[in-house]
């Protein structure tokens, strides 16, 4: 019963992790709009004063608590990212198990046979279906916390929010900032193949990194998870 039990506990998790990124999201567009204090900008004005056009201490009680939820989204991923893995493992080796007269691996649970999506992989009874896809490719690596609206990021339809799975060349595994910067730099004037996961589902997008008014060629800001 280890994978059914691997299936509930990440369903559990994908739910918690999803209870965090709401929260997130909804502390990350507080400190975001217009006029606002951003998610690290200065809290003094010119003269070395607090701000009095914000609310300081409501703005250092955003930013602690978005500290720590970003500490918790971590956590959670990453052992949703090892049950994933478990999980995958398990489909290898139900590979080389004798098969049945009914079609069924021996000595699986023949009567769990409910299907759901944990991270776009679809898991059948105890294993992992030999239908899913690899499990790389549906895990996100970065979140869009900043984004300019006349970027060229947000007119290629890249939200707040977003979590980066696949950029371009860049997937799950071996994700750093320079790399990502690197392959925008690469890709200059020429269309980038994005997906992201927003509420839940998977959206394919083509970002074209550019030049503009702004800084960078995105006018985004990733945060590797």
């Amino acid at each position: 019963m280890v994978g059914t039990n691997l299936k509930a506990d990440t369903m559990s998790l994908m739910d918690k992790r999803s209870a965090l990124e709401a929260e997130m999201n909804v502390i990350i567009e507080r400190l975001s709009q217009p006029g606002g204090p951003g998610l690290s900008g200065n809290l003094l004005d010119s003269e070395g004063f607090p701000r009095a056009d914000i609310d300081i201490h409501a703005v250092r009680a955003d930013r602690n608590r978005l500290a720590v939820l970003r500490n918790d989204h971590r956590d959670i991923t990453e052992q949703i990212n090892q049950n994933i893995q478990l999980l995958h493992s398990v489909r290898l080796a139900s590979k080389s198990l004798p098969v049945g007269e009914s079609g069924n691996v021996e000595g699986s649970n023949a009567q769990d046979t409910s299907v759901v999506n944990v991270g776009h992989n679809v898991l059948m009874g105890n294993t992992v279906s030999a239908m899913d896809v690899d499990v790389n490719v549906s895990i996100p690596f970065a979140l869009v916390d900043e984004i300019n609206e006349a970027s060229p990021a947000a007119e290629d339809g890249l939200q707040l929010g977003d979590q980066i799975v696949k950029f371009g060349n860049v997937e799950y595994g071996d994700v750093s900032l320079p790399k990502l910067a690197s392959e925008a730099q690469t890709n200059q004037g020429q269309g980038v193949s994005v997906i992201v996961l927003r509420q839940g589902a998977l959206i394919n997008l083509t970002v074209t990194p550019r030049v503009w008014q702004g800084r960078g060629l995105l006018g985004c800001h990733f945060r590797i998870l």
